[in-house]
């Protein structure tokens, strides 16, 4: 990752921000503090830095369905890069998806089958789940989304017919089930596994990740990579931080990211994104952002 000063300039009393084009932001545990709010600094930093023309970015495991909430919060457009990554909606259309062959995510529903817990299967924004469990009712409630219960053999059979397949699958439950199935799904090929949380692990195509995300939008948009900082706390969260100009790790990150990142800041509870954007966007007095 780079390490640079931010750039200002004053043309006829205006401060104009030279240095950033592009905020990359996790949602769960950096974005929402723990109780799935957003903090006010925050919401008036993010819209403080859009007023400048930054565009932002939101890069998540989560589904469209339970990112959108998030965009209504802020009250500024965002780019959605949902999915882990695999599906980014920018002004609500596609402008790339990736997806796992259906023989992967049938493969995958069996190495996880002895453990007895379901798989999550996502695809654009629909979420199919082999069966219900705690997890999943969990997630229910918590997104005001239903799941629609799948085969998986009727499911894939489905989807190679239509030569598509999920952007991602994902299994929840205990981290201590979560640390015995980690290892199986690691030496897979053909996909890349990452945690999202103790309780989250999530598949997705081989080589596709939160950075790569991070890297379509830029290409996208015309943006270098210094020009770009992302937020984040999880392993998942990694690759976008090493994808970045500048990688911020929140307070309550995990170690490794922590020690990978260029700068930590304050926790999700504490507005940390707005803590450091004041920090790199140097607005100068009176009309900083927090």
């Amino acid at each position: 990752m780079w390490k640079r000063c931010s750039g200002l300039f004053r043309s006829g009393g205006m401060v104009t921000v030279m240095r950033y084009k592009l905020i990359c932001v996790d949602l769960d545990g950096t974005l929402l503090a723990d109780d799935k709010r957003i903090k006010k600094q925050d919401i008036e930093a993010l819209q403080k830095a859009a007023a400048y023309g930054i565009k932002i970015a939101l890069i998540t495991g989560r589904m469209p369905a339970a990112t959108e909430f998030a965009v209504r919060q802020l009250g500024i457009e965002c780019i959605m890069a949902c999915n882990a990554g695999t599906y980014i909606l920018e002004k609500e259309q596609c402008i790339y998806a990736k997806y796992l062959s259906p023989e992967t995510m049938r493969e995958i529903y069996e190495s996880i089958k002895p453990f007895g817990t379901p798989l999550w299967i996502f695809r654009n924004k629909q979420w199919f789940v082999t069966e219900k469990d705690e997890f999943v009712r969990n997630e229910e409630k918590l997104i005001q989304y239903v799941p629609e219960p799948v085969s998986i053999d009727e499911l894939a059979l489905k989807w190679e017919r239509e030569r598509t397949g999920p952007n991602k699958v994902l299994v929840g439950a205990e981290s201590g089930l979560i640390q015995k199935i980690y290892p199986i799904l690691k030496q897979r090929r053909d996909a890349d596994s990452a945690c999202s949380s103790p309780n989250y692990l999530e598949i997705f195509p081989k080589g596709m990740n939160k950075g790569n995300a991070l890297r379509i939008i830029c290409e996208k948009n015309g943006f270098r990579r210094e020009e770009v900082i992302a937020f984040g706390d999880e392993e998942l969260d990694l690759p976008m931080l090493e994808a970045a100009g500048t990688g911020v790790a929140m307070g309550n990150a995990i170690e490794e990211l922590k020690r990978k990142a260029d700068f930590v800041t304050k926790t999700n509870n504490e507005a940390g994104i707005a803590y450091a954007l004041n920090k790199y966007l140097n607005i100068e007095t009176g009309n900083k952002i927090i």
